[in-house]
């Protein structure tokens, strides 16, 4: 992981993507007897590159996820596609975290994580609120894009549960919350991180030295 997709790029907002807008929603309940929500939310922080899917790589921060700290992404992408890229941290506390995409990513947008009690139970959860950031990327999506990110969170929030002997049955919600493609967005696609993966040497599957932890 070079850091090239990285270096000396701002955060982005969905207002600031190319395609429909979308609020998905990824929940799996647990027994708040085994699995208190500032456990679960520890555990998620301190864990969270055991959680992803084979094939993809998440390099913490050595000093943890942090607000303003930058965590490093070896992602595939339908047609096997490798993408390099970060993600900074927006927000962190006991009971959530928010991670934010950097121009050039697959989507504009951010992903919440959190953990609350409610009935004898604690709901984990993993909220995306994302724009494609472009229209390859939109096309993508549209091409089995959307299907593989359910999968990945799904199996995301199944691994979590099984952390704590939950049953892993993740309940998914997906919403298109604006249909309109935002086209003075459509150059967003010369920042793609996708297409400078691509340019550079492969993507290798450990952190540069002394500079990220965690996978």
């Amino acid at each position: 992981m070079t850091g090239v997709d990285v270096e000396g790029r701002r955060i982005t907002s969905p207002i600031q993507g190319f395609g429909k807008m979308w609020q998905k929603t990824y929940q799996v309940r647990l027994p708040a007897d085994r699995a208190p929500a500032t456990d679960v939310i520890a555990t998620w922080t301190e864990r969270l590159p055991d959680f992803w899917p084979a094939g993809n790589r998440f390099y913490a921060p050595l000093t943890g996820i942090a607000p303003g700290e930058v965590a490093l992404l070896n992602l595939t992408l339908p047609g096997r596609v490798r993408l390099s890229t970060g993600m900074t941290v927006l927000y962190a506390d006991e009971e959530s975290f928010t991670l934010m995409t950097p121009p050039g990513h697959m989507f504009a947008g951010w992903i919440t994580f959190s953990a609350a009690e409610r009935d004898g139970q604690t709901i984990a959860r993993a909220q995306v609120l994302m724009r494609a950031g472009d229209p390859i990327s939109e096309a993508r999506l549209a091409f089995g894009g959307h299907r593989q990110e359910d999968r990945f969170w799904q199996q995301t929030l199944t691994a979590l549960a099984a952390a704590f002997d939950g049953d892993g049955a993740v309940e998914t919600n997906v919403v298109c919350v604006d249909r309109r493609r935002q086209w003075s967005r459509w150059g967003n696609g010369r920042r793609s991180a996708a297409i400078g993966t691509t340019l550079h040497a492969p993507a290798p599957t450990r952190p540069p030295p002394g500079g990220y932890g965690g996978g």
